[in-house]
């Protein structure tokens, strides 16, 4: 008899270690199909995801001039980079690692930068860039169209727009400001650059914030173009959308989001 409740203790000890075992066979099962099915940071492009309120074509063959985006709802100014016209095509802005710098035309057709938030925009593109990978620029990328063709080549693989800045000594940079005359509407990218404004500046430091795609011409970018960029000076008196440059050679620091 004894024997015998022996026996059936062990069954029942077995009985429970099986269970145990079992439940957390299921446990670990259940945690390996739960980190499977999590998106990876990288992957996700959650650092450097590039995002687009309104389309340049928009504005420009439309004439849908209104802000579409006021730029202090957007949560994150954490290593946020950005750039875009103002709402009404009354100037350019540029945010540069959480700053925002909006460039209009004075009445004695200076350019006049400032720091704000507190402006519109009728299409914009923006990221959040925490980490950034320099790229070697070699001597020969010294105006826009190499800068792109160089980019195109870096990022042949990558088919997702991105994010771009680079740092340099200009010999020469051409950019422009709009600056439309109230009232006036847009049915053509001629109307849209009625009285801009043009500035050049020689033998400068100077801040390049740019976007790449080969996906969206007519919505960021001009539609003979994968890049739009505006420039700013270092001493943030002078911005506006890049036109023409000329690098000093071996001065440019060329930087893109990690993930590429």
């Amino acid at each position: 008899m004894l024997k015998s409740r022996k026996l059936k203790s062990l069954k029942a000890m077995d009985i429970f270690h099986v269970k145990i075992i079992r439940c957390w066979v299921f446990i670990a099962t259940a945690l390996l199909t739960l980190a499977s099915c999590t998106p990876n940071h990288r992957s996700g492009f959650s650092d450097g995801e590039v995002k687009t309120v309104g389309a340049m074509r928009d504005v420009m063959h439309k004439g849908e001039l209104f802000g579409k985006i006021s730029l202090d709802t957007i949560a994150n100014k954490k290593h946020l980079y950005g750039i875009g016209p103002l709402a009404y095509l009354k100037g350019e802005v540029l945010i540069a690692d959480g700053k925002s710098y909006v460039a209009t035309v004075g009445a004695d057709g200076v350019c006049t930068v400032k720091e704000t938030f507190h402006v519109e925009s009728p299409f914009f593109v923006y990221a959040n860039v925490h980490t950034w990978n320099e790229l070697a620029l070699p001597d020969s990328v010294r105006t826009m169209q190499h800068l792109e063709s160089y980019l195109d080549e870096a990022a042949h693989h990558e088919s997702q727009p991105f994010a771009f800045t680079m740092k340099a000594v200009v010999e020469s940079a051409t950019f422009h400001i709009v600056n439309l005359p109230e009232g006036a509407e847009v049915h053509s990218p001629e109307d849209a650059h009625r009285n801009q404004k043009d500035f050049t500046v020689t033998n400068a430091s100077v801040e390049l914030v740019g976007f790449f795609s080969r996906k969206h011409q007519g919505v960021f970018t001009h539609h003979d173009s994968f890049v739009h960029i505006h420039v700013i000076t270092a001493d943030k008196t002078m911005m506006g959308h890049l036109e023409e440059m000329l690098l000093r050679k071996g001065s440019g620091k060329l930087f893109v989001p990690s993930k590429l």
